[in-house]
């Protein structure tokens, strides 16, 4: 019904007065003569967000190591020689990949289980566990040295790629 009533609104209009209703023009598509064109406006690059990073080395990984598709693999069915034969070329390849990104360092170089004073000042750099008293305590066995990473050096992201896609599927065309 709709174009049926602005069919009616074009003829009438186009009858009395020579011309188009406005409405009719831009509900049609159409654009009148001489009036300068719409110009296009540009696509605003995508806005890099605090999760891009995060998802790029995830990526990354999985490219290099395949590492998700490991984690997000059912392996309640394989025997523990086969998980283990399955890891060791996973951890080598992400560990390669990681190194070459990231380069980590220990939060506290210190060696495990001996008594160490914790000596950085921010709380989240050390946690206590185990019979943690009131109060900061003034050291306790080191249990793990921590990672803190020193330098990252990711590539630049590309704007235009969505940072969700973590691996593209794949298609073989035979």
């Amino acid at each position: 019904m709709g174009r049926i009533s602005l069919a009616f609104r074009c003829f009438f209009s186009l009858l009395f007065s020579g011309s188009l209703p406005d409405g009719a023009v831009t509900q049609l598509g159409l654009m009148r003569r001489g009036a300068p064109k719409p110009q296009p406006v540009p696509a605003a690059p995508q806005a890099v967000r605090p999760s891009d990073g995060a998802l790029q080395l995830l990526s990354i990984l999985q490219r290099d190591s395949r590492l998700v598709d490991f984690i997000m693999e059912d392996i309640a069915g394989y025997s523990d020689d086969q998980v283990g034969a399955a890891v060791r070329g996973l951890h080598d390849q992400a560990r390669e990949s990681l190194s070459r990104y990231v380069k980590l360092d220990p939060v506290i170089d210190g060696v495990e289980g001996t008594f160490t004073k914790p000596v950085v000042s921010d709380p989240a750099a050390v946690k206590f566990i185990g019979n943690v008293p009131s109060g900061k305590p003034s050291g306790g066995l080191l249990r793990h040295k921590g990672w803190r990473a020193g330098k990252i050096d990711l590539p630049a992201l590309n704007p235009k790629q969505d940072a969700t896609i973590i691996a593209p599927a794949e298609i073989e065309i035979e």
